[in-house]
């Protein structure tokens, strides 16, 4: 290799190099370039989002649950607005509007039953007969001393006559000798003192004052006499006869006692029981049957004690018979609670229906409170499963259902009362849960 020859520059060059240099340092001076520029912004901006998407998306799928479900075995439910009625579901047994029982009046041996169970009986119809030889025996004791009774009166009457016969005989004789000593006296007695003694000793005239005196004091003594003897005889009489009186009356009670034992209809109407057999024995006061009257019906209903305190006489219920609904009163509440339920009375608001029936059940819906406008929710199985807390929504698409807490309130038979969570128009999965689990999201497909 050649050596390179250094060259010297000439004066021109000399002179033209500086401007060079000058020029250089004005016109090569590199720029710089800026990092962050608008479009890179929006584009790693743009860039941040999508991930980010993706991540939100990503954690999202991996935290809900979902599961696919047949739209075809499911049942779904409008939320709407309208009018709610709390009743509660009541079953109701339709009994005669009065019912009239047969008791034994006399106890007895059944000795002939006239009519058949669910015959129609008048009133006064006999039924059935009882035999009782203890009150035959009564009776006949009771007419014996009847009897004697009888005797002990007629000779009481016919002793106290012949005393009355006796006691005039002797007051006709009392007058009589009265009578005679008056005339004896009064006849000295109306002449002058001076004639007397001529005619008689004085011994002998105070003889006859004292005579008289003596008889007169003697008659007044035997009417007194024979007055209380009188009051006497005749009180004794009566009492006997009073007693007489009081034996008949027994004897009147005792035969109606026997009459009792031919027990009669004491209603027009049907015999709808009837527990007496022939040569059955039967007690005072046991149940032999009994009569419906065929006027009207009632229907006697049992309730939970839960409602007692909500329950009152003129509450209505309904039911439905042949598709027609039929109203009902509350008439009487019987407040005796039996194995945790009491019973009510209800009549018919109207004319009971055609073709209704004693025993025959009746379902009603009692009411509970007046109607109120609300937000309802159809009742179904849903409830076992959630108690009411949380159902399952249908977006707008009804393609997915999601769970969602809700809160409910009131409630009869066939919807609930929504109190927070759904609002009109939404639609509910109300059918049973039981196959969902936990499940947050279910998929129709």
């Amino acid at each position: 290799m050649k050596p390179q020859r250094e060259s010297n520059p000439t004066p021109a060059d000399q002179d033209r190099q500086p401007r060079l240099e000058v020029a250089h340092r004005g016109m090569d001076r590199p720029l710089q370039k800026k990092r962050w520029t608008l479009k890179r912004i929006a584009g790693l901006g743009t860039i941040a989002l999508f991930l980010g998407l993706s991540l939100y998306g990503f954690l999202h799928e991996r935290g809900t649950s979902k599961l696919k479900v047949d739209p075809d075995k499911l049942t779904l439910s409008l939320v709407e607005r309208g009018v709610f009625q709390e009743f509660i579901p009541v079953r109701g047994m339709v009994l005669p509007l009065q019912t009239v029982y047969l008791d034994a009046m006399e106890g007895g041996r059944v000795e002939q039953v006239f009519v058949e169970e669910g015959s129609v009986v008048a009133e006064g119809e006999p039924i059935l007969k009882l035999a009782s030889a203890e009150l035959q025996a009564q009776l006949l004791n009771q007419e014996a001393q009847l009897d004697e009774r009888g005797d002990q009166v007629r000779t009481a009457r016919l002793t106290f006559q012949q005393k009355l016969l006796q006691a005039r005989q002797q007051a006709l004789d009392e007058d009589y000798q009265l009578q005679m000593k008056r005339h004896s006296y009064e006849r000295f007695a109306s002449l002058p003192a001076d004639q007397v003694r001529g005619l008689i000793s004085r011994q002998d005239f105070e003889k006859l004052r004292d005579e008289f005196e003596f008889q007169r004091r003697r008659q007044e003594l035997t009417r007194e006499t024979q007055k209380q003897d009188s009051l006497l005889g005749e009180a004794q009489v009566q009492q006997l006869e009073e007693g007489v009186a009081r034996q008949q009356r027994t004897i009147d009670l005792l035969r109606q006692r026997l009459d009792h034992l031919v027990l009669k209809a004491p209603v027009a109407g049907q015999l709808t029981a009837l527990n007496a057999e022939v040569g059955e024995s039967k007690g005072q006061g046991e149940r032999l049957g009994q009569i419906d009257r065929l006027e009207g019906f009632k229907v006697r209903a049992e309730i939970d004690e839960h409602y007692i305190n909500r329950i009152q006489t003129g509450q209505r219920g309904t039911f439905d018979q042949e598709n027609v609904a039929h109203g009902l009163v509350i008439k009487k509440i019987f407040p005796e609670v039996r194995e945790g339920r009491f019973e009510v009375d209800l009549l018919f608001a109207e004319a009971p229906p055609e073709g209704i029936k004693r025993g025959q059940t009746l379902q009603v819906r009692l009411e509970l409170g007046d109607l109120e406008e609300a937000v309802l929710l159809p009742r179904g199985g849903f409830y076992q499963k959630t108690g009411g807390n949380w159902v399952y929504v249908l977006d707008a698409g009804g393609s997915e259902a999601t769970r969602r807490p809700i809160r409910l309130g009131r409630q009869n038979p066939q919807v609930f009362e929504v109190l927070e969570g759904l609002e009109p128009g939404e639609r509910v999965i109300t059918s049973s849960y039981d196959n969902f689990g936990e499940m947050d999201v279910l998929v129709l497909k």
